[in-house]
């Protein structure tokens, strides 16, 4: 399967869905013990394929072992509150030997390197209850620095204790923000802090070795990851789009598992007890089984007791959001359709400023290019597909009547090379949609080679920094084919690269049902738009641009480490289609700028944005109270603009939210609409 997903780094809180799978047992952080035979072997393959069959054919040298070392040690201890500068000294021997490992399959610096950091942090927790109990001064000037990369280890105890102090001033402004104060927030630090060491010391052997694979395949480019078994059986799911669980969605808050959403038609929705803010303190099997203590679990072995196969029963003792006393849920599982990642369509009706009459205007809003991997191996005739069902919309508004269409792509991250393709033959017919470049410098041209069109029409393609890989491709192939024009932020997020997905056990045991090893995301293609240009660190550039925060964040391609440069190829264009052209840009450009100008709630907009600039400059954060909240109260769109895009994300929000931002949008796709009329 080839696969054109980026990395994401947008939220700090993770949701997990509740997956199939096996649990694995358990080790703690000091009893993690002498690496594998299994996992030395994983090594040695992930470094054959890597070195052999990356994009860039870069050797497993010095370089890529400094580049790894330093990631491996940011994964670990990424603001640097754990361990000592002697600590790095004393790792720094080993720091370009890391490809001379690799080449025998020693992972036992690894190892070492994990135990060093459990010891450090046992250390620092217990030195952080410490901190909590004590009295602090909130009227002093001092700060806590945010930048991280250019921040140093501290060089003693002494330097770090007062690091954690600062960090705890910090959390107790942020809890007092939230309205816990006193006791209240002491204790839910106690909690915290001794749940975060549990979870550590619940690290398994194979968590440990993709940490380390992962920090080493990073080390060529940004998207070349190892997964483990775990890892890569969530990837699948997210790109068939169901799974067998109840249908919920936990973040792991304080050592709590916590319920965060109910998936609408899921088999915990259905039962109706389980509530968003429920904490999880319990799982039990079937009707009888024990139930098993899982608060300070890690959320993954959370999942691991909770998902199971359809129609069994899982049982769950849950505190509710509003109570202290348990209750016990028994949930029949099932099998989820997560129809909140799939794509959506909804007609818009839309009357211009100073006109009398209604465009009807179809909006699809499509949150990534997803396929079902498995069902398309096996050959199943109707598999899971974005073009599918981007088909069935498209279907469903000719026969109702539309005037004009809107492709949301704003919060499409990629997915699926072969749906990029086929989505786009449902707008061109026939022609080049994208090249791509192997590591031996071949181009081969991908063309949409099904004649006719599902729509003909005036198309407008939403884009934003979020919008990345298969959603560039299809971008780019709109506009070098003069097909349509792009709205939204500058440019798109700037991947242009693909990544196969190889299985480690199929690919190395010619056997029926081979071992799970787990599977490499591996960069071994570059493409191109059909005229010539590549995505990578540039994107495609917005026709008419919106005013937005997210235009502003460091999300890009560009701003990951060790990006592949952009270059370009042959341009495979032969004639364009004519519904686009630089007067007709330049004029939608214009008005759009004029109305931008006359509305309160862009110029309001425009201003939060100055406000979000400075913040971005500013690396650290004061701890003086006053200034804290003020600084708070002046950062509320950021927190505003990261809220909506959530929820956007996860399929919560209206398939085209009535807002101002898209009402422009919808105004510049009416006038584009009257442009193609006349």
């Amino acid at each position: 399967m080839t696969s054109v997903t980026p990395r994401k780094k947008i939220f700090r809180t993770v949701l997990i869905l509740l997956l199939i799978g096996v649990t694995l047992p358990l080790l703690t952080g000091a009893d993690i013990g002498e690496p594998s035979t299994k996992n030395r072997q994983i090594a040695l393959m992930v470094r054959g394929i890597v070195s052999s069959q990356h994009l860039t054919r870069h050797e497993l040298d010095d370089e890529i072992s400094e580049r790894a070392f330093n990631t491996f040690i940011d994964r670990l201890d990424p603001m640097k509150l754990y361990f000592l500068q002697e600590d790095i000294d004393a790792f720094q021997t080993e720091k370009t030997e890391i490809d001379d490992m690799l080449k025998s399959g020693d992972l036992q610096f690894a190892h070492d390197v994990f135990l060093k950091y459990m010891s450090r942090m046992e250390e620092s927790i217990a030195v952080v209850h410490g901190l909590i109990d004590a009295e602090h001064d909130y009227g002093v000037e001092e700060y806590i620095s945010t930048d991280w990369d250019n921040l140093a280890f501290a060089k003693s105890r002494e330097d770090l204790t007062d690091r954690w102090r600062k960090r705890i001033k910090y959390n107790f402004l942020v809890l007092k923000g939230d309205k816990t104060e006193g006791e209240a927030a002491r204790e839910r630090l106690h909690r915290r802090y001794n749940s975060q060491l549990k979870q550590m010391q619940q690290t398994q052997s194979d968590e440990l070795l993709e940490i380390f694979l992962t920090a080493v395949t990073t080390s060529y480019d940004p998207h070349t990851t190892y997964m483990s078994p775990t890892t890569s059986e969530n990837f699948e799911i997210q790109m068939r789009l169901n799974l067998d669980g109840i249908g919920a969605q936990l973040t792991l808050e304080d050592g709590y598992t916590k319920i965060t959403r109910i998936i609408p038609g899921g088999a915990a929705d259905k039962q109706g007890e389980l509530k968003p803010g429920d904490r999880i303190v319990s799982v039990g099997q079937d009707e009888e089984g024990e139930l098993q203590d899982v608060i300070d679990m890690k959320l993954n072995n959370v999942v691991a007791l909770i998902r199971g196969k359809p129609g069994t029963t899982v049982r769950l003792g849950i505190i509710p959001e509003k109570s202290q006393e348990t209750k016990i849920l028994a949930i029949k599982r099932a099998k989820i359709e997560l129809t909140d990642s799939e794509a959506r369509g909804e007609i818009i009706e839309h009357t211009l400023p100073g006109s009398k009459k209604t465009l009807r205007i179809g909006v699809i809003n499509l949150p990534s290019f997803y396929m079902d991997m498995d069902a398309a191996r096996k050959g199943v005739k109707d598999y899971r597909s974005t073009t599918r069902d981007c088909r069935r919309i498209i279907e469903e508004f000719n026969d109702e009547g539309i005037d004009g269409m809107i492709m949301d792509l704003s919060t499409n991250g990629g997915g699926s090379l072969t749906e990029a393709i086929d989505l786009t033959g449902l707008f061109i017919d026939l022609g080049t949609v994208v090249q791509v470049k192997d590591p031996s410098g071949r181009v081969q041209q991908y063309d949409d080679r099904t004649k006719g069109t599902s729509y003909d029409g005036p198309l407008v393609v939403l884009c934003s920094k979020f919008s990345a890989s298969a959603s560039e491709i299809f971008a780019g192939a709109i506009v070098d084919h003069g097909r349509g024009i792009v709205v939204g932020d500058s440019t798109t997020h700037g991947k242009g690269t693909v990544q196969n997905f190889l299985e480690l056990g199929a690919r190395f045991f010619n056997i029926n049902n081979p071992p799970n090893l787990g599977a490499l995301k591996i960069t071994m293609q570059q493409f191109y738009r059909p005229g010539g240009d590549s995505t990578q660190q540039r994107g495609v550039y917005s026709d008419i641009i919106l005013p937005s925060i997210t235009d502003h964040m460091k999300v890009s391609e560009s701003d990951l480490d060790y990006p592949v440069p952009f270059d370009k190829v042959e341009d495979e264009v032969d004639e364009k289609l004519g519904l686009r052209d630089a007067d007709l840009i330049g004029k939608l450009k214009a008005a759009s700028a004029k109305r931008v100008e006359a509305s309160k709630d862009f110029q309001k907009l425009l201003g939060q944005i100055e406000e979000y600039k400075k913040q971005q400059e500013e690396k650290r954060v004061s701890l003086e109270e006053k200034v804290f909240f003020a600084k708070k109260e002046e950062n509320s769109a950021q927190e505003e603009a990261q809220e909506n895009l959530a929820k956007r994300v996860n399929g919560e929000a209206d398939v085209f939210p009535d807002t101002f931002y898209n009402k422009e949008v919808l105004t510049i796709t009416g006038e584009y609409i009257h442009t193609q009329a006349n």
